[in-house]
């Protein structure tokens, strides 16, 4: 692929109509990536990740899945929790130092 061009993009709804269209009776994978002008392959992706994924799959850029969601909640929160106790660990050196 050369600089100019860049890599098509696809919505989450395009994936789920082309995931549609290649399940329905008598359609074929390669007939239906042919009529919409995508690969085999892209189709064939698409298919397994809405298989494994359901609804919550084709989130979009800057969209996340409720689990991803959720592990990224638990960072933040585990971060501030090793800060509060990295700042109690310093106070308490403070405190104790000074009734010496």
């Amino acid at each position: 692929m050369s600089r100019d061009q860049s890599r098509r993009q696809f919505d989450a709804e395009f994936k789920r109509e082309a995931v549609r269209l290649s399940q329905e009776p008598g359609r074929t994978l390669a007939s239906v990536a042919r009529d919409l002008g995508i690969s085999e392959t892209n189709l064939w992706r698409w298919r397994k990740q809405f298989a494994e994924g359901g609804d919550s799959v084709f989130v979009g850029t800057g969209h996340l899945s409720p689990e991803q969601e959720e592990a990224r909640r638990l960072r933040r929160e585990n971060a501030n929790l090793r800060e509060e106790r990295d700042i109690l660990k310093k106070a308490l050196g403070i405190f104790s130092g000074r009734r010496r």
